[in-house]
Protein backbone atom coordinates (compact mmCIF):
# COMPACT_ATOMS: atom_id res chain seq x y z
CA UNK A 1 0.00 0.00 0.00
CA UNK A 2 0.89 2.96 -0.72
CA UNK A 3 1.57 5.96 2.12
CA UNK A 4 -0.34 8.68 0.15
CA UNK A 5 -1.44 8.17 -3.41
CA UNK A 6 -3.26 11.46 -5.15
CA UNK A 7 -5.30 11.31 -7.84
CA UNK A 8 -6.19 14.16 -10.23
CA UNK A 9 -6.81 16.22 -6.87
CA UNK A 10 -8.10 20.02 -7.27
CA UNK A 11 -8.92 22.66 -5.48
CA UNK A 12 -11.29 25.75 -7.16
CA UNK A 13 -11.28 29.72 -4.62
CA UNK A 14 -14.29 30.99 -6.58
CA UNK A 15 -12.28 31.54 -9.83
CA UNK A 16 -9.16 31.09 -8.64
CA UNK A 17 -7.71 27.06 -9.13
CA UNK A 18 -5.23 26.79 -6.80
CA UNK A 19 -4.73 23.09 -7.61
CA UNK A 20 -4.84 21.85 -11.11
CA UNK A 21 -5.93 17.96 -10.91
CA UNK A 22 -2.49 16.69 -9.53
CA UNK A 23 -1.62 12.95 -9.49
CA UNK A 24 1.37 11.45 -7.53
CA UNK A 25 2.21 8.42 -5.07
CA UNK A 26 4.52 8.47 -2.40
CA UNK A 27 6.19 5.40 -0.65
CA UNK A 28 6.26 3.98 2.69
CA UNK A 29 9.16 5.45 4.44
CA UNK A 30 10.26 7.73 1.32
CA UNK A 31 11.26 11.54 1.91
CA UNK A 32 8.82 13.21 -0.68
CA UNK A 33 9.91 17.26 -1.22
CA UNK A 34 6.97 19.08 -2.53
CA UNK A 35 8.17 21.75 -3.65
CA UNK A 36 7.18 25.45 -5.70
CA UNK A 37 7.21 29.31 -5.59
CA UNK A 38 4.93 30.80 -3.42
CA UNK A 39 1.19 30.57 -4.45
CA UNK A 40 1.79 27.42 -6.31
CA UNK A 41 -0.73 25.60 -4.40
CA UNK A 42 1.52 23.80 -1.83
CA UNK A 43 -0.28 24.75 1.48
CA UNK A 44 -3.43 24.17 -0.15
CA UNK A 45 -2.19 21.03 -0.99
CA UNK A 46 -0.67 19.73 2.61
CA UNK A 47 -4.33 21.03 3.90
CA UNK A 48 -6.35 18.79 1.51
CA UNK A 49 -3.97 16.26 2.77
CA UNK A 50 -4.29 16.32 6.41
CA UNK A 51 -7.96 16.41 6.04
CA UNK A 52 -8.38 20.41 6.82
CA UNK A 53 -9.66 21.31 3.65
CA UNK A 54 -12.12 19.42 0.78
CA UNK A 55 -10.70 19.25 -2.67
CA UNK A 56 -13.29 20.36 -5.30
CA UNK A 57 -12.84 17.39 -7.31
CA UNK A 58 -10.60 13.94 -7.48
CA UNK A 59 -9.12 11.87 -4.99
CA UNK A 60 -6.67 10.92 -2.34
CA UNK A 61 -5.61 8.23 0.02
CA UNK A 62 -2.99 9.02 3.48
CA UNK A 63 -1.60 6.38 5.66
CA UNK A 64 -4.71 4.12 4.01
CA UNK A 65 -7.32 6.46 4.69
CA UNK A 66 -9.90 8.56 2.34
CA UNK A 67 -9.02 12.56 2.89
CA UNK A 68 -12.56 12.98 2.50
CA UNK A 69 -15.03 10.71 3.93
CA UNK A 70 -12.12 9.18 6.33
CA UNK A 71 -10.80 11.92 7.96
CA UNK A 72 -12.10 11.19 11.42
CA UNK A 73 -9.45 8.24 11.09
CA UNK A 74 -6.70 9.79 9.08
CA UNK A 75 -6.27 12.53 12.12
CA UNK A 76 -4.29 9.68 14.14
CA UNK A 77 -1.66 8.83 11.49
CA UNK A 78 -0.37 11.66 10.70
CA UNK A 79 1.71 14.33 12.14
CA UNK A 80 1.96 17.99 10.68
CA UNK A 81 4.44 20.57 11.62
CA UNK A 82 3.27 23.81 9.76
CA UNK A 83 5.70 26.86 9.81
CA UNK A 84 3.98 29.09 12.54
CA UNK A 85 5.46 27.76 15.71
CA UNK A 86 2.10 27.40 17.84
CA UNK A 87 3.47 26.06 21.57
CA UNK A 88 2.15 27.02 24.65
CA UNK A 89 5.75 29.53 25.71
CA UNK A 90 4.70 29.60 29.04
CA UNK A 91 4.66 26.25 29.54
CA UNK A 92 8.12 24.21 29.85
CA UNK A 93 8.68 21.46 26.63
CA UNK A 94 7.77 18.77 29.00
CA UNK A 95 4.53 20.24 30.08
CA UNK A 96 4.13 21.24 26.81
CA UNK A 97 4.36 17.37 25.22
CA UNK A 98 2.46 15.87 27.93
CA UNK A 99 -0.60 18.33 27.74
CA UNK A 100 -1.02 16.77 24.13
CA UNK A 101 0.17 13.63 25.09
CA UNK A 102 -3.24 13.16 27.12
CA UNK A 103 -4.74 14.37 24.43
CA UNK A 104 -3.66 12.06 22.30
CA UNK A 105 -4.22 9.02 24.50
CA UNK A 106 -0.62 8.17 24.57
CA UNK A 107 1.67 7.09 27.85
CA UNK A 108 3.55 9.74 29.91
CA UNK A 109 6.76 7.98 29.35
CA UNK A 110 6.32 8.76 25.13
CA UNK A 111 7.08 12.35 25.92
CA UNK A 112 10.25 11.15 27.47
CA UNK A 113 11.41 9.19 24.30
CA UNK A 114 10.41 11.75 21.62
CA UNK A 115 12.60 14.38 24.21
CA UNK A 116 15.73 12.40 23.18
CA UNK A 117 14.75 11.59 20.07
CA UNK A 118 14.82 15.74 19.32
CA UNK A 119 17.43 16.26 21.68
CA UNK A 120 15.59 18.17 24.19
CA UNK A 121 16.43 16.41 27.64
CA UNK A 122 18.64 18.35 28.95
CA UNK A 123 16.36 21.46 28.22
CA UNK A 124 13.19 20.21 28.79
CA UNK A 125 12.54 21.34 32.02
CA UNK A 126 12.88 25.02 30.65
CA UNK A 127 10.03 27.41 29.88
CA UNK A 128 9.56 27.75 26.09
CA UNK A 129 9.95 31.31 26.14
CA UNK A 130 13.92 30.75 26.77
CA UNK A 131 13.99 28.49 23.89
CA UNK A 132 15.43 29.74 20.60
CA UNK A 133 13.11 29.11 17.21
CA UNK A 134 15.90 25.88 16.79
CA UNK A 135 15.01 25.12 19.83
CA UNK A 136 11.30 25.40 19.17
CA UNK A 137 11.38 23.59 16.28
CA UNK A 138 12.31 20.20 17.88
CA UNK A 139 9.15 21.00 20.35
CA UNK A 140 7.19 20.65 17.27
CA UNK A 141 8.57 17.98 15.57
CA UNK A 142 8.32 15.76 18.86
CA UNK A 143 5.18 16.89 19.57
CA UNK A 144 4.00 15.60 16.13
CA UNK A 145 5.91 12.34 17.03
CA UNK A 146 4.02 11.64 20.08
CA UNK A 147 1.19 9.19 18.66
CA UNK A 148 4.07 7.25 15.98
CA UNK A 149 2.51 8.85 13.12
CA UNK A 150 2.53 6.77 9.79
CA UNK A 151 3.26 10.09 7.56
CA UNK A 152 4.52 13.35 9.10
CA UNK A 153 4.23 16.45 6.77
CA UNK A 154 6.23 19.09 7.55
CA UNK A 155 6.43 22.50 6.20
CA UNK A 156 9.31 24.90 6.02
CA UNK A 157 10.95 22.88 8.96
CA UNK A 158 14.24 24.90 9.09
CA UNK A 159 13.08 28.68 7.76
CA UNK A 160 14.85 31.11 9.90
CA UNK A 161 17.25 28.56 11.37
CA UNK A 162 20.80 29.23 11.22
CA UNK A 163 23.10 26.10 9.59
CA UNK A 164 23.82 24.53 12.70
CA UNK A 165 20.25 24.22 14.08
CA UNK A 166 19.36 23.53 10.67
CA UNK A 167 21.37 20.66 10.00
CA UNK A 168 20.84 19.40 13.24
CA UNK A 169 16.81 19.03 12.15
CA UNK A 170 17.74 17.78 8.39
CA UNK A 171 19.54 15.05 10.61
CA UNK A 172 16.39 14.59 12.34
CA UNK A 173 14.33 13.64 9.40
CA UNK A 174 16.53 12.00 7.67
CA UNK A 175 16.20 9.21 11.03
CA UNK A 176 12.59 9.47 10.90
CA UNK A 177 12.91 7.97 7.51
CA UNK A 178 15.22 5.71 7.80
CA UNK A 179 13.47 4.27 10.53
CA UNK A 180 10.15 3.68 7.92
CA UNK A 181 8.49 6.87 8.86
CA UNK A 182 7.14 9.12 5.64
CA UNK A 183 7.81 12.45 4.89
CA UNK A 184 6.53 14.97 3.02
CA UNK A 185 8.51 17.87 2.99
CA UNK A 186 8.08 21.22 1.50
CA UNK A 187 10.73 23.91 1.47
CA UNK A 188 12.18 26.98 -0.52
CA UNK A 189 15.80 25.51 0.27
CA UNK A 190 16.69 23.73 -2.66
CA UNK A 191 20.30 22.65 -1.15
CA UNK A 192 18.36 20.91 1.58
CA UNK A 193 15.42 19.12 -0.72
CA UNK A 194 18.25 17.68 -2.52
CA UNK A 195 20.33 16.43 0.50
CA UNK A 196 16.85 15.07 1.66
CA UNK A 197 14.02 13.81 -0.79
CA UNK A 198 14.49 10.47 -2.41
CA UNK A 199 12.02 11.92 -4.65
CA UNK A 200 10.72 15.52 -5.24
CA UNK A 201 7.75 17.36 -6.75
CA UNK A 202 7.85 20.93 -8.83
CA UNK A 203 4.77 22.64 -8.38
CA UNK A 204 4.30 25.45 -10.29
CA UNK A 205 0.24 27.02 -10.93
CA UNK A 206 -0.84 24.27 -9.48
CA UNK A 207 0.42 21.89 -11.55
CA UNK A 208 3.03 19.67 -11.51
CA UNK A 209 5.82 20.15 -13.71
CA UNK A 210 8.37 17.91 -13.06
CA UNK A 211 8.47 14.86 -10.28
CA UNK A 212 11.76 12.22 -10.51
CA UNK A 213 14.73 12.06 -8.01
CA UNK A 214 16.73 15.04 -7.52
CA UNK A 215 19.78 13.08 -9.38
CA UNK A 216 17.36 12.69 -12.46
CA UNK A 217 16.39 15.58 -11.94
CA UNK A 218 19.39 17.40 -12.45
CA UNK A 219 20.68 15.15 -15.24
CA UNK A 220 17.67 14.91 -17.14
CA UNK A 221 16.98 18.69 -17.54
CA UNK A 222 21.27 19.44 -17.41
CA UNK A 223 22.27 18.83 -20.80
CA UNK A 224 25.58 18.06 -20.63
CA UNK A 225 25.99 20.88 -17.94
CA UNK A 226 26.35 21.06 -14.44
CA UNK A 227 22.90 21.97 -12.46
CA UNK A 228 21.74 22.53 -9.08
CA UNK A 229 17.89 20.99 -8.34
CA UNK A 230 17.84 25.33 -8.12
CA UNK A 231 18.91 25.81 -11.20
CA UNK A 232 16.29 23.61 -12.50
CA UNK A 233 13.78 24.19 -10.09
CA UNK A 234 13.90 28.10 -11.63
CA UNK A 235 14.15 26.60 -15.09
CA UNK A 236 10.78 24.39 -14.92
CA UNK A 237 9.00 26.94 -12.76
CA UNK A 238 7.96 30.90 -11.95
CA UNK A 239 6.16 30.74 -15.61
CA UNK A 240 3.35 33.21 -13.89
CA UNK A 241 5.35 35.61 -11.71
CA UNK A 242 7.26 36.07 -14.96
CA UNK A 243 3.94 36.82 -16.75
CA UNK A 244 3.09 39.43 -14.22
CA UNK A 245 6.91 41.01 -14.64
CA UNK A 246 6.10 41.62 -18.65
CA UNK A 247 2.88 43.03 -17.76
CA UNK A 248 4.27 45.53 -15.64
Amino acid sequence: MKAIEVSNLTRDYNRLRAVDGISFTVEPGEIFGFLGPNGAGKTTTIRMLTGQLLPTSGSAMVAGCNIVTGRQSLKPRIGVVFDNQNIYERMSARENLVFFARLYRVKKERVEEVLAQVGMTERASDKVQQYSNGMKQRVLIARALLHKPEVLFLDEPTRGLDAHIARDIRGIIAGLARDGMTVFLTTHYMEEADQLSHRVAFLDQGRIVALDTPASLKSGYGKGETKTLEDIFIQLTGNGLQKEFDNL
